[in-house]
C-alpha cells in the first residue's frame, strides 16, 4: 500500500488511573485547539484532539488508586525511588520529538524552543532524582537537648497530594509540580492544565511503562474548576497544590480544604526556568520527632 493511500491514524487520549488508561467515566470528551480550553472555546486554534473531561467520580476513583499505592511508594527507600525517577528520566528521553511536537503546540512554541522546555524537563526529572536520598539529610538530623536522650527528627511524606498543575506551562511547569510530591514518598492526583492538557496525557504513558508503580502518580484532564472541588473537599486528600487555580478558585478551594486541615500550597508568581531550590520538596513533608532515653555504660557512668 503506497503512503498516499493509508488512513491517518489519530491518537485517542485518555486519563491516567491506577496504573490503567481509562476513559472518563462520564463518557465526556472536549475539543483541544492551539488556544482553546474545556468551557468551550472550540474552533480558536488548530485542532489537536479530544482529551478526557474528567467528572468528580474520576476525582473519586484517582483519589482511591493514590490511596492504595502510598503504602508502598512511601515504604520504599529513598534510593529505591531515585532510582525509578531517573528511569522516567529516560523514558522522556526516549520520546523527546513526541513531546517537543506536544509542548509545540500547546504553548506555541517553534520546535528549538519545545526542544529547550522538553530538556529542561528531563533534567529536572533527574535533579529531582538526585534529592530523594538527601533531602532527610538536609530537614532532618539529631537534635541537641539537656537531658539524658537522643532526639531525632526525621521527614516523612504528607500522604495523598491533589497537585493543579500550571496552566501556562503545560511540561515544564507540570514535572516542577509532580517530580518533588513523588521524590519525597506521596503519591499525586494531578489535574492537568485545562487549556493544553495533551503532554500531561502523554506523560502517564510514560510512567505506566516506567518502574513507577500504579496509583502513585494519577493524571486527570478536564476543567480545572470541576475537578479540584471534590479533591479539596476530599476526606482521603492530605494536601493540596493550588498552583493552577486563579485567585476566586484558590480561595474557594482553600476553604473546602479546611475540613480535614490539609495542607496547602497556594499559588504563586513561578519562573519555572529557575532553579527550583528545595521549597516544593519540603511543601509536603512532616516531621517526625523521636525522644528515646540513653543508658549507661559500665561502672564510670559514661553514657552514650
Amino acid at each position: 500500500m503506497s503512503e498516499s493511500t493509508r488512513l491517518s491514524v489519530f491518537k485517542t487520549y485518555k486519563l491516567y488511573v491506577g496504573g490503567k488508561f481509562p476513559r472518563s467515566e462520564s463518557g465526556r470528551v472536549y475539543e483541544v485547539t492551539t488556544g482553546t480550553s474545556a468551557a468551550g472555546a472550540a474552533g480558536k486554534g488548530k485542532w489537536l484532539a479530544n482529551a478526557p473531561l474528567s467528572s468528580r467520580k474520576d476525582a473519586r476513583d484517582a483519589v482511591v488508586a493514590a490511596r492504595k499505592a502510598f503504602g508502598g511508594w512511601s515504604g520504599a527507600t529513598a534510593y529505591n525511588r531515585g532510582q525509578i525517577l531517573y528511569r522516567v528520566a529516560e523514558m522522556l528521553e526516549g520520546r523527546r520529538e513526541q513531546f517537543v511536537r506536544e509542548v509545540g503546540e500547546a504553548e506555541g512554541l517553534s520546535k528549538s524552543k519545545a526542544g529547550a522546555v522538553v530538556d529542561a524537563a528531563i533534567d529536572r526529572w533527574v535533579w529531582y532524582a538526585g534529592w530523594t536520598d538527601k533531602i532527610g539529610q538536609v530537614v532532618g538530623g539529631a537534635n541537641p537537648v539537656a537531658g539524658p536522650f537522643f532526639n531525632l527528627s526525621t521527614p516523612e511524606p504528607t500522604g495523598v497530594v491533589a497537585v493543579l498543575a500550571p496552566q501556562d506551562s503545560s511540561f515544564l511547569g507540570l514535572v516542577s509540580v509532580i517530580a518533588p510530591a513523588i521524590a519525597t514518598g506521596n503519591t499525586v492526583v494531578v489535574v492537568a492544565s485545562e487549556r493544553a492538557p495533551l503532554p500531561a496525557l502523554s506523560l502517564g504513558e510514560v510512567l505506566a511503562t516506567s518502574d513507577l508503580p500504579g496509583g502513585v502518580v494519577n493524571v486527570l484532564s478536564g476543567r480545572t474548576a470541576e475537578i479540584s472541588a471534590p479533591l479539596a473537599a476530599h476526606q482521603d486528600v492530605n494536601a493540596i497544590d493550588l498552583t493552577g487555580a486563579d485567585a476566586q478558585l484558590a480561595k474557594e478551594l482553600e476553604v473546602a480544604a479546611a475540613d480535614n486541615l490539609k495542607r496547602v500550597l497556594r499559588p504563586r508568581a513561578e519562573d519555572w526556568t529557575a532553579d527550583p531550590g528545595t521549597d516544593r520538596l519540603t511543601s509536603f513533608l512532616e516531621t517526625k520527632t523521636v525522644w528515646h532515653p540513653t543508658g549507661s555504660l559500665g561502672a564510670s557512668g559514661s553514657a552514650y
